[in-house]
């Protein structure tokens, strides 16, 4: 069973954290493959947060960003990609209560959709 198809009935009409056709659709349909790629950014995610929290400059904080957005992008989870944006716009500022915010958000998005990735991985 797919993972698309374990969550459609639950959250027909929501705006999932994970948008799963996208997810199907980048790993051709392997569930295997979606497994992995779940599980990757569940870690790489915690370790991202991780570098911008420590962040002594504006390239590392930047650098974390991008490559947070970038991953969230590769899964679906766009309203990670949208607030890890927003993070690295902040680069020059990093240090700012404005930088602080949007990492908050981040931080938020990135605790939801690890949520729903850790009950899809369960159910699957």
């Amino acid at each position: 069973m797919t993972m698309a198809r374990i969550m459609s009935d639950e959250h027909l009409g929501s705006s999932l954290p994970v948008d799963l056709t996208h997810l199907s659709r980048q790993t051709f349909g392997d569930h295997d493959l979606e497994r992995e790629v779940l599980v990757l950014f569940e870690r790489q995610s915690r370790t991202m947060l991780e570098r911008l929290r420590n962040a002594t400059n504006a390239k590392t904080w930047a650098e974390a960003a991008h490559t947070l957005k970038g991953s969230a992008l590769g899964i679906g989870a766009f309203g990670v990609a949208q607030a890890a944006e927003a993070v690295e716009c902040d680069q020059v500022d990093h240090l700012s209560s404005r930088a602080w915010d949007d990492l908050a958000r981040l931080e938020s998005a990135v605790a939801e959709a690890n949520g729903f990735i850790a009950t899809l991985l369960r159910a699957a």
